[in-house]
Order: structure tokens, then sequence, then C-alpha cells
């Protein structure tokens, strides 16, 4: 096969790139390794009707662009849903985010003093230290607060203590929120304008009413429709990149017969680790040894089909409690009511955060249901006798881990693909090695295919960041996408 594009991974970067290539006419060929479904991390499963959303995917952006193309894929089937989420801690609910008065009531007097005092006291901490995530909370919220509505889970998701974790994360994924900022949030009116509201406090978001793989399942189907291919089944397994500056991307079919695939440019959402081992010429041996060192958390999702109780009506709850191994608990019908096709039923998705090949991720499907069954019970949202059946659904390589020195290896890689792959582009969460939310990953590839099709780095694709500010960025008169998204000089220093 010869095409201008190769694409890797059919997930919201990998078809956001080639919905708006084949758009313009560029031929774009998608190689996607699962041999069913689209959308990566943003696909949904089906089982006997029930459909199932792998980790929680809201439709909210402040990027205009973003939000246009979600109503361009999809118009006439994305629902306006209200968010809801609580924690679990020590056998009550609290609201999330936190309502300030509601939480120190239900902590109980002399707690809510520990909270108040161990807030002034880091707020008086002028300059601290803030090289963990342990760090960062801790000097924004206080030790007390970071000890209950933190620590626990953050330490489930990852698996490693938070001291271990970087400090970008928090400032990458909480960047804006702060304890005042939650206070203001409840107690005052909800200020106007998409651009001023932090994602973490958001009231309501879209979502598409089957499942978020709808939105991608349309992006798939438009890009054929628009003469670009999306092939399933096709597992990459080395990436050449030759003399005359074009790629040969070869792999296997899921039948196991081999393809080739030439192509001028290659966009690769698939995951930096992977992706750097497969290349020829290889790259130096530190950038090797830096994708050697990248590591990822995996997933499992645990579906419960259940006799409706109407136990809770949150989209999901954080389990706070070490008691148990779930680390979050998702209300399917919550999402969407059209998920479930027996209304005289409801189905939960318990999350279990592991490493590929641990204990969790090696047990067998029975014994991952009873676990979530016992635990369901066990946080009061299930009785006994309620479980009519259950699914269990793996997910690899659902989070680049942020441990500590994973950033300075990200930049050695960078620079050994900048000098030599010049028409290898990065985007999307696994291949950037970047925690992007989905319309974060939808917009690296916006921007890709905005300096494909110029034949120039109009964009710094790195500089798309949690809070859209390098959305609003920018002089006047400067290069704009479609809905408003302004460009931003490359900093060559930087690559």
């Amino acid at each position: 096969m010869k095409t201008r594009v190769a694409v890797l991974g059919a997930g919201p970067a990998g078809l956001t790139a080639s919905y708006l290539l084949s758009k313009r006419g560029v031929p774009v060929v998608v190689l996607e390794s699962d041999p069913v479904h689209v959308g990566g991390l943003s696909k949904t499963l089906q089982h006997r009707g029930y459909h199932f959303d792998i980790g929680g995917h809201r439709f909210f952006s402040k990027a205009k662009a973003v939000e246009d193309l979600w109503t361009e894929l999809l118009p006439d089937d994305l629902l306006q849903r209200p968010r809801s989420s609580r924690i679990y801690y020590q056998g009550k609910f609290f609201d999330y985010p936190l309502k300030p008065m509601e939480a120190l009531a239900k902590l109980g007097p002399l707690e809510a003093m520990r909270c108040v005092l161990s807030f002034a006291r880091a707020r008086l901490s002028r300059g601290a230290h803030t090289r963990s995530l342990e760090d960062w909370v801790v000097h924004q919220f206080g030790r007390r607060l970071y000890e209950i509505f933190f620590k626990t889970y953050t330490e489930k998701v990852w698996g490693i203590p938070c001291s271990e974790i970087s400090a970008d994360w928090a400032a990458q994924r909480i960047k804006g929120l702060s304890l005042w900022s939650a206070v203001v949030h409840g107690l005052l009116p909800k200020p106007k304008g998409r651009e001023n509201v932090i994602k973490t406090l958001i009231d309501s978001f879209r979502y598409p009413r089957l499942g978020p793989g709808m939105m991608w399942q349309a992006a798939a189907r438009k890009t054929r429709e628009q003469g670009g291919q999306v092939l399933l089944g096709h597992t990459v397994t080395g990436l050449t990149a030759r003399e005359d500056g074009a790629w040969e991307v070869a792999g296997r079919r899921a039948d196991g017969t081999p393809f080739t695939v030439e192509a001028e440019h290659v966009i690769s959402s698939a995951p930096l680790r992977e992706v750097v081992l497969e290349l020829r010429p290889a790259v130096p041996p530190e950038a090797r040894e830096a994708a050697e060192r990248l590591r990822y958390r995996d997933f499992i999702t645990v579906a419960l089909i259940l006799k409706e109780r109407d136990r809770f009506s949150d989209n999901w709850i954080y389990i706070h409690d070490p008691g148990v191994k779930v680390g979050r608990v998702q209300n399917f019908k919550s999402w969407s009511p059209e998920m479930i096709p027996d209304p005289a039923t409801t189905c939960y998705g318990l999350e279990y955060f592991c490493f590929e090949g641990d204990g969790l991720w090696s047990s067998p499907d029975p014994v991952l249901v009873d676990l979530a069954r016992r635990e369901l019970e066990k946080l009061g949202l299930a009785e006994p006798g309620d479980l009519l059946e259950g699914v269990v659904l793996r997910q690899q390589k659902a989070y680049p881990v942020y441990d500590e020195g994973y950033a300075a290896r990200v930049q050695a890689i960078r620079s050994a693909l900048t000098a030599g792959y010049p028409r290898l582009h990065l985007v999307g969460r696994n291949g950037m090695h970047k925690y992007n939310n989905q319309d974060h990953a939808m917009m690296t590839a916006m921007l890709t295919v905005e300096n494909i099709v110029a034949g120039r780095e109009i964009y710094d694709v790195w500089g798309v960041n949690q809070d859209a500010e390098y959305h609003e960025a920018g002089s006047a008169g400067a290069d704009t996408l479609p809905g408003g998204v302004r460009s931003v000089p490359m900093r060559r220093g930087e690559a």
C-alpha cells in the first residue's frame, strides 16, 4: 500500500487526524491492532445490549474547534448530561468537587479543625519545594486534605507512592483548582462562558447516547467515505525511515499475513516506548534507554449487571477506602440511560488499576467478577443476590506513568526524533507519553494535520496543555485554525 500519511492507532487522536486529512483530500491509511473496535481508550464495548465505557469520558472542552468537531462528527446523537461525582471515605459520601462546608461537617469538628489548620500552615510555607505529587498537593491543600482526599485513590491509580510521582501530573491534571475556587464554586453563581470554568468544576457535559465509541465509529466511517482507509487487525511491528525521506511501515494482519505501507509521513498515537524500539535506523543508545524505562499503568473494568435499586445516580464514585481494591465505580446508566436496555436493571463498572502480568491482571474473569461483587456489597452499593451477570474488560497501557525522571526521558526521545525522523509526528496520550484528555489528544492531532498540510511546523504540538492556555495564546494576526485556535511559534530550542 502507498499513501501520503500513515496513522498508527484508531483512538481519538488517530481518527481525528485521519478524518481531517481525508476531508482535505490527503490520502491516509489508519493502522489499528484491535480487530473489532475503534476508539482506543475511548472505545465502547457491548454485551447483550449493554454498553460499557472504558474509563469514563466527558465531552467538554475549552477549545471551540474541538467542540465543533464533536458536533460535526455526531450531530444528532449527543446528550447533555449533568455532571455528578462523589468520594467515598470512611463509610461516607462527599460531593466532588468538594463542598467545603459539607466536607468539614461530615469529617466532624476535630478533623475539620485539623484540616483548616493544615491548610493554613501549607499556605504560609511559601516557596516550598514541589518535586513530587505529594509535595504539590500538600502545598496546595494542606497535608490533612491530601491524606484524606488524594493519597489513597492516587496510589491505587499509579501503584507507587505519591512521593515517587512527578509533580507534573498534579500541575497538569488539577492546575487552576484551589480550595478557594472550590468554595467560590459552591457559594456563588456559576461563571458564564466555558473558558471561565475550571474543568474539574464543570456542571454538565455532552455524551454520545450509546457511549464514546459511537463518536469514533462515526469518525472511522466518515474517513472511509472521504477516501481514507481504516484497517483493523493491523499490528505494526517495524518503522523504517528511508534515505529518500519516506517511510516503510511493516506489520502483520490479524490472520498473521504481513503487510507494508509506504508513506511520506507517519502520525503515531501508539505507545511511545514501542514506537521508539521499532524504529530503523535505530535511535541513539541514550534515547533507546530512555524509551525502555518509560512505564505504563494498565486497567481492568469489571462491569456488573445488577437489579436496579437506585443506590446512586453519580457518573462515578472515587473510592478512597484502602480496605477495598476498587478505585472507582462508574454508573453507566448515569452516563446515558440508553446504554442500559432493561430499565429494571443497571450496570456498574468497577475500575481496578494494575500492571500487566500482576496478580489482578492475571486473575481469571470469574475471580474478578466475584471480587467486584463482594466489594460493591461492602461499599453498600449492592445487596446479596443483586448480581445478574459480570463482564471483565482489560485495557493495556491506559496511563503513561509520571514517575520521577519521566520528563527527562521524554525530552531525550524528543530530541532524537526531531534530529533523525522529521516526518514522524507524535500525537495523543500514549503517543506523546503525556496524560492528555481526549480533547487535548484531538488537538495535538488537529495541529499536526495543519503542519503536514502546510509543509512546515506552524504549530508547537507539544504546547497543548490541560487548561487550554495554549489554544488561547498567540499574537494578533497569527494563523488560526477553524474555531479560532491560534498558532504559537515553534520553540526550536525545546525540541
